[in-house]
């Protein structure tokens, strides 16, 4: 019996190691399009908007909107947050949204709009980013970005109402099981785990999941997915200054939900999102939208 169970281990060890080492499909000629592209706009128009994008998939999840936000906007921003997209992804290292938040105003100054009265568009992990910039323009700390406006979307901004996904708590509390469980993450991991969030009659096709991968594994990003996902207790901890920085501050809020959210639920989310956010609007999308409205 034992001599059985020694073949079978030495028969998976190569067959393990081939799974780990499968390589990504290669990039699309769209996804190859998206990172070189520039950012464009409307001529004379003087409205900047700066995109700020949701976990775990990077800038390019907004590709089926940026033709129109360029007719509407004078520039649009959107960068690939550390450790996302084509962003470099180091480990080990300690990810937190404030170091995101930091690295927004960064690009900005670099791009030189340090004082330009910026509109911010977010979704999901972007929320949170956009909540501590939200934090430190109301503070007026140093560095901190002139916002005009803030349009957010189907984030989990209030723990109350917020249902991470299966494979989003494992990963976030897996202790010495999550280095293995990011190890063992492949496209049909990702793709079966992450497609619960997109409902069932928006979901992508198979090649739009294949690129949203492909941002997921560049720079073997899967390995750093359990990292990432301390946000969810950087948000617990500070909570208060997030959601006090929202209910509190005096420009334009605007929120837009995908009613069918697992993530963020109809109807309790949205009765505490009115709740604390009196002067926000909010455009409810129709019925079979679900968590990432933008796709």
């Amino acid at each position: 019996m034992r001599e059985w169970w020694v073949h079978v281990g030495l028969l998976a060890v190569p067959l393990l190691a081939a799974y780990l080492h499968i390589p990504p499909r290669q990039l699309s000629p769209a996804l190859h399009s998206w990172k070189s592209s520039d950012s464009v706009g409307v001529v004379g128009s003087p409205e900047i908007v700066v995109l700020l994008h949701s976990f775990p998939t990077s800038s390019y999840d907004r590709y089926k909107i940026w033709e129109g936000l360029t007719l509407r906007f004078h520039r649009v921003i959107a960068l690939d947050f550390l450790a996302f997209g084509f962003s470099d992804k180091p480990r080990p290292h300690h990810y937190s949204i404030f170091e995101q938040a930091s690295i927004v105003e960064v690009l900005l100054q670099h791009l030189g709009l340090p004082n330009r009265r910026i509109n911010l568009l977010s979704h999901d992990y972007g929320d949170i980013v956009a909540q501590e910039l939200l934090y430190r323009f109301k503070q007026n700390r140093p560095g901190r970005l002139t916002i005009k406006s803030l349009c957010l979307s189907n984030g989990g901004i209030f723990l109350e109402t917020h249902r991470p996904l299966l494979l989003q708590k494992l990963l976030k509390d897996g202790g010495q099981l999550s280095p293995i469980l990011t190890r063992l993450m492949n496209f049909f991991v990702f793709s079966r785990g992450l497609t619960p969030v997109f409902g069932p009659y928006t979901r992508p096709s198979e090649s739009e999941l294949w690129g949203l991968w492909a941002g997921i594994h560049n720079n073997d990003g899967n390995l750093v997915i359990d990292s990432l996902l301390q946000y969810i207790n950087q948000r617990k901890k500070f909570r208060r200054h997030c959601v006090g920085a929202l209910a509190s501050v005096s420009i334009p809020i605007h929120f837009i939900y995908g009613p069918l959210d697992p993530v963020n639920p109809y109807p309790e989310f949205l009765e505490l999102y009115r709740k604390m956010l009196l002067r926000s609007t909010v455009s409810i999308l129709d019925d079979h939208i679900s968590h990432c409205p933008q796709i």
